[in-house]
């Protein structure tokens, strides 16, 4: 009976992966991820944080980015766990960042329409798998299963999502769309959005337009890469003139190894 119920247990949890994330204690705690929770905590109503801009004044930063090396969970542990927890509208107690109190509108996008169906879709989603007649994602991503909707797939790339529904904890449903760099500005242009999250480094035009696409509704917009092209413009949006923070000049070995 007790191995049946942690079988049941076990798969249970396959499917709600969100929820497994920074716990209080144990050896995957919270408060050993001090860049993650700055990041969160940026987004909402702050007191002074280490890596905020000399002129913070502790109001919400509605752009932000994870500048950060390689291997260091960007991707999955930051921008995918936030934009799940926007999209769900179930974040957890300890949450201090921005909250939306209702669906919201999204996109998710990387530098290929291959790297988003592989990194992003992957992280979010789970594997594509078919269910009878129908193809769905498997649920074993950031978002739990029973909260994944209606699905339309992109023409031209297989098994790539274009757009995706996605239940929120208010009633009614978030829709999220994905997106590749190889679109162009083009492709990010048209309609509102609440967030954006841009894994790998935009493209400075691709950068300006998802940013007029957030203006209206005020939305947030998520950065998390390598700056693998060095100080670039979009880099040097976020760190003016390549100067860091004063109070963050000496924990900065973990950027400053990413820049090069």
């Amino acid at each position: 009976m007790i191995a049946q119920l942690r079988a049941n247990v076990q798969r249970r949890e396959k499917y709600r992966k969100l929820f497994l994330y920074y716990p209080d204690d144990g050896p995957l705690r919270r408060s050993l991820y001090p860049r993650h929770m700055e990041f969160f905590a940026a987004g909402g109503t702050h007191e002074l944080l280490p890596t905020c801009p000399d002129d913070c004044d502790g109001k919400p930063h509605r752009d932000r980015l994870a500048l950060c090396a390689n291997r260091v969970g960007k991707t999955e542990g930051m921008g995918g766990f936030e934009t799940a927890l926007h999209l769900t509208g179930q974040y957890p107690d300890w949450w201090v960042g921005h909250r939306f109190e209702r669906p919201i509108s999204a996109w998710a996008a990387g530098k290929t329409k291959e790297t988003t169906r592989d990194i992003i879709q992957a992280k979010l989603f789970g594997p594509v798998v078919w269910r009878g007649r129908e193809k769905r994602v498997e649920g074993t991503g950031l978002i739990p299963a029973d909260d994944i909707g209606a699905i339309t797939w992109r023409q031209g790339t297989p098994n790539l999502i274009d757009t995706i529904r996605v239940r929120h904890a208010t009633g009614g449903w978030s829709d999220l769309g994905l997106k590749s760099y190889e679109q162009g500005r083009g492709g990010f242009e048209g309609t509102e959005r609440d967030l954006i999250w841009c894994d790998e480094e935009p493209p400075v035009d691709i950068y300006e337009e998802a940013g007029i696409r957030l203006m209206t509704r005020r939305g947030h917009f998520l950065l998390t890469f390598t700056p693998m092209e060095g100080m670039s413009k979009v880099v040097l949006e976020f760190i003016p003139g390549g100067n860091l923070p004063n109070r963050i000049e000496e924990r900065s070995d973990w950027l400053m190894e990413a820049i090069g």
